[in-house]
């Protein structure tokens, strides 16, 4: 059987396993699926975020510098009960003619003993430079093994699973959701829908309503 690591995947090789299907143009379903409302609290540490960020040269931070400020915050603000936000997570899937391997960036989990459970939202923090890999693809092989984690963690697994991610480019995020179907064939189906492009310092409000969204639909 053929292991893959994450950081070793390219499209090309990706269809080589996967059906890859890519959804066209933005759909409004990313608008609808906001969960509304925010608390005073919330907003008080987003507009803190924000007027920090402002005065921060992004641009030219180094990536783990980057990560702290701009983009874990904002996932700890869509913790809820034992939902909690992680960094460097290991993922390890099988697949019935595949196996995939690496560490995510980040996600949101559920937490068991102090440990992440099946993760569930996978964040990948692209890479800058000219050689580095392509966020989506890598985001896919991600979302794929979470995906197979959170199948094989049911009693009465799905015939799809429903898997979410985004890819974070600087302070700016685009989501992902994912359905796997076929996922105990030789050969599975990945369907992918991206969203636009969030603007993490001037729609952080929106970012966090999608992940709070995304956390109240696994819940």
């Amino acid at each position: 059987m053929q292991v893959y690591s994450f950081s070793e995947l390219s499209e090309a090789t990706l269809r080589e396993f996967v059906t890859l299907h890519i959804q066209r143009g933005v759909s409004s379903e990313w608008e609808n699926m906001q969960k509304p409302g925010l608390t005073p609290a919330e907003v008080a540490q987003i507009d803190y975020l924000k007027s920090i960020l402002r005065e921060r040269a992004l641009v030219v931070m180094n990536e783990g510098t980057l990560w702290a400020r701009a983009i874990y915050p904002l996932l700890v603000l869509a913790e809820h009960t034992y939902i909690q936000a992680w960094t460097g997570i290991p993922l390890r899937a099988t697949y019935p003619s595949f196996e995939l391997e690496g560490v995510a960036d980040g996600a949101l989990a559920p937490a068991a003993a102090g440990k992440p459970c099946q993760p569930y939202f996978i964040v990948y923090a692209a890479k800058r430079g000219v050689n580095a890999p392509d966020p989506q693809v890598q985001l896919y092989g991600q979302m794929l093994a979470a995906a197979r984690l959170n199948w094989i963690d049911k009693a009465e697994p799905p015939a799809t699973q429903e898997i979410f991610g985004c890819y974070a480019v600087s302070e700016s995020w685009t989501f992902v959701r994912g359905v796997i179907s076929d996922i105990d064939t030789e050969k599975p189906a990945f369907t992918a829908a991206f969203s636009r492009v969030y603007d993490g310092i001037f729609e952080a409000e929106c970012i966090v309503r999608l992940l709070k969204a995304i956390v109240a639909k696994q819940l």
